[in-house]
């Protein structure tokens, strides 16, 4: 499962943690809304509507920066209006994975005379709770402003294991586990995390699927690239020793020419036949030919 839609998941299961925690307090019922924004199939990460007339807030989560960012979120703009034209909105991308690129502090899109901004959060600048009513956000701390993101997993961990929901602390604790890896080691993860058994959660088994199905067409490539390497080696050694053969008979056979003139079509075939070590070895022995019967007694004992 990809990082982004492990986000898209969390804020999906907890619309309100989210809501609160980029607006402050919002007023209920507070509920997700069809991220299909028009008859043409685009997508939006995440679409919910905060309260009765209160607005729409819409998420958008981003592993790296992409150049398409802007534009995609003024697009969502007009679309949301063309659905919800009565709504106000506020737009958020939240960046997860820490980068020095120029674009996550992009706000704004410009074409002529259109334009549109909308907000960004840099996790690793954001100070999240660190409390167990805050579940939603748990699997985001490591990626947040913290000193050593080896002991805030460990923080983590103490505060799944406090949930008492079993299916929400294996389905955090799996997207805890998969978004930390933008961050740790998955040895040191998987030592952190080892008390908190999230085999059977949704985000989980999809990670899972997903990795093997990476795994396989990974090992399918590599597969494909050894045996093109493979076959590229062997063609070129054939083909080396298919010069080497085919110079060492042209001159021998040029030998043999000069010192007993012309050969029977058969016999220059033979020759042609011989292998690198059987010519060079003819090309010894032909100096010691005086007739064409020498010739032919040598090949009649190969």
């Amino acid at each position: 499962m990809a990082y982004d839609n492990i986000c898209k998941y969390l804020a999906e299961r907890f619309p309100e943690q989210f809501a609160r925690w980029l607006m402050g307090e919002v007023a209920e019922p507070v509920q997700v809304l069809p991220t299909e924004l028009s008859e043409e199939p685009m997508r939006a990460d995440s679409v919910i509507l905060l309260g009765l007339q209160q607005g729409i807030l819409h998420l958008e989560f981003q592993t790296d920066p992409d150049p398409e960012i802007p534009f995609r979120m003024a697009d969502y703009r007009l679309r949301l209006y063309r659905k919800y034209p009565q709504l106000s909105v506020r737009q958020v991308v939240i960046y997860l994975r820490k980068t020095r690129s120029q674009r996550v502090f992009q706000t704004f899109f410009r074409l002529e005379r259109l334009s549109h901004e909308f907000e960004v959060v840099r996790l690793w600048e954001c100070n999240l709770p660190a409390r167990v009513d805050w579940p939603a956000l748990l699997p985001f701390r490591v990626l947040s402003q913290v000193e050593d993101p080896g002991e805030t997993l460990r923080e983590v961990v103490a505060e799944l294991e406090r949930l008492p929901e079993s299916s929400e602390q294996r389905e955090l604790a799996a997207a805890t586990a998969v978004l930390a890896g933008l961050a740790l080691d998955r040895g040191l993860i998987r030592q952190i995390m080892r008390s908190l058994d999230m085999r059977e959660s949704v985000i989980y088994q999809e990670w899972r699927a997903e990795a093997l199905r990476e795994g396989l067409e990974a090992g399918r490539k590599e597969g494909l690239q050894q045996g093109l390497q493979q076959g590229l080696q062997q063609g070129l050694q054939q083909g080396l020793q298919q010069g080497l053969q085919h110079g060492e008979a042209t001159l021998v056979l040029r030998l043999l020419r000069r010192k007993l003139g012309s050969l029977d079509p058969a016999l220059e075939n033979q020759i042609w036949a011989l292998p690198p070590s059987q010519l060079e070895a003819l090309g010894e022995a032909l100096l010691d030919f005086h007739s064409v019967e020498d010739l032919t007694a040598w090949l009649a004992r190969r």
